[in-house]
């Protein structure tokens, strides 16, 4: 099958299966967004949900946290993974975007990098969700089902590779949904470990469901 079928073929099955996609995270704004996805490296959704509700209370603006210390903010983040970073970012984060970007958080992968604990995924995360973007931010799901799919080849072995290999195909209109699709379904069916290929409208398509009959 050809590349550009099989695309067509897998968005074609999302569309059907998945008409709303969206971040899981719980936010308000796109600097609450900010937070919650900073806080969400290497850890879940479910635990940064249950910790920003107070940091959102407490600290409703980049400047009421811009005047906090990361020891404070250590104390409402300390069931994350690496809070001790993860505080100094977030305090960080906050007073560049008031010192530098007035308060607003900013639109492009240029801005968005130089601030404190945002790497090229949560910038496009942050372009794709909250400006609706055409940015495919690759986390370790998108990675993975990318890859077992076979939307990607094998060479592509960097998050930067797989995400400019898929923007090359995915239709730019339907990439902030495309990103929402590969992640949700390798959070809750194409997981890290015994994949649910049974339930999987894409068995039989995928690359990885063929090398296993």
């Amino acid at each position: 099958m050809r590349k550009k079928e099989l695309y067509e073929k897998v968005i074609d099955y999302f569309r059907e299966s998945m008409p709303v996609a969206e971040t899981e995270l719980h936010y308000n704004n796109p600097f609450e967004l900010l937070i919650a996805v900073i806080l969400s490296a290497q850890c879940t959704d479910k635990r940064v949900n249950m910790i920003t509700p107070p940091l959102y209370r407490d600290f409703p603006t980049p400047e009421a946290l811009a005047a906090s210390t990361p020891e404070t903010i250590y104390e409402y983040i300390r069931s994350v993974s690496y809070p001790n970073n993860k505080a100094k970012h977030l305090v960080g984060m906050a007073q560049m975007l008031v010192k530098d970007f007035r308060s607003e958080v900013p639109d492009t992968l240029e801005e968005l990098v130089k601030l404190p604990g945002v790497g090229r995924k949560t910038a496009n995360v942050i372009q794709s969700v909250v400006f609706n973007k055409a940015a495919m931010a690759v986390d370790t799901h998108v990675f993975r089902v990318s890859h077992r799919i076979g939307l990607v080849p094998e060479t592509c072995t960097t998050p930067l590779a797989t995400e400019k290999y898929l923007m090359k195909y995915i239709p730019k209109d339907t990439v902030p949904t495309a990103h929402h699709w590969l992640i949700l379904h390798g959070r809750y069916v194409c997981t890290a470990r015994s994949p649910k290929c049974g339930q999987c409208g894409l068995n039989g398509l995928c690359r990885y469901s063929l090398k296993t009959v």
